[in-house]
């Protein structure tokens, strides 16, 4: 058997320690220091490390060279100055709608279960909290991410919606829409077993396929907003 390509990964000598631009430290569950830093064009390779490693799908030179532009939107996760984990999102708006979308979120397996997934959550709900015109945020995660799934509804996010055929190289391929409403009167949400029933019959409208940001062409824009994780799974937290 081969071995799990996590297993294979020594944070200290791929990302030796760093000085990241923070403007604060949070103190983890089991000691040691969170920070969230600023992606630069100088840490730009270790944000790419990070992806190819917690996440199935690879991200095109489009992708990274946007996210230099993000800001507070995009942060890497660090764990006594070693970046284990990141967070890359963006601001979608739709006629008089503003959502913040979650395109990845992700710690390496080592480092989970610390808190790192809820210090980048936190920030993303920061963010929302500032800007009184954010409605809501939002992600995508695989079906069968239950982890995934039950770490965001800690957080008050529901299941909205089911995405059949998200993802075109992993199985099962179908994705939950998780959305946490900020203001406004939030979407029916599906309870969990309903949602699952649902699954096979569903149909997908007015999906379109093309893109973006993932090298694999035949993955929708919205995937690449995605979720990364694609398994945003976007999420491959469990912290």
């Amino acid at each position: 058997m081969g071995k799990d390509k996590d297993s294979l990964f020594t944070p200290p000598a791929t990302f030796p320690k760093t000085n990241p631009t923070t403007t604060s430290a949070t103190v983890g569950r089991y000691g040691g220091r969170i920070d969230l830093g600023t992606i630069t064009q100088h840490n730009l390779r270790q944000l790419k490390r990070l992806n190819q490693v917690i996440f199935p799908v690879a991200y095109n030179e489009k992708f990274y060279s946007d996210v230099l532009h993000f800001g507070d939107l995009a942060k890497l996760g660090y764990f006594n100055d070693i970046p284990v984990g990141a967070v890359c999102c963006r601001i979608e708006s739709t006629g008089e709608q503003r959502r913040l979308y979650i395109m990845t979120l992700g710690c390496l397996a080592a480092y989970r279960q610390m808190g790192i997934g809820k210090v980048m959550v936190d920030h993303v709900l920061s963010i929302c909290e500032r800007d009184s015109q954010l409605e809501a945020v939002y992600l995508h995660v695989q079906v069968s991410n239950d982890s995934a799934i039950n770490f965001y509804k800690r957080f008050g996010f529901e299941i909205i919606d089911i995405r059949s055929n998200y993802y075109k190289r992993i199985s099962p391929s179908d994705a939950y829409v998780l959305q946490k409403t900020i203001f406004g009167t939030p979407p029916t949400h599906l309870p969990w077993p309903q949602a699952q029933d649902k699954l096979s019959g569903i149909v997908e409208n007015g999906f379109d396929h093309e893109d973006s940001h993932i090298e694999d062409s035949s993955h929708t824009d919205e995937q690449t907003k995605h979720n990364g994780q694609i398994c945003n799974d976007s999420s491959n937290t469990q912290s």
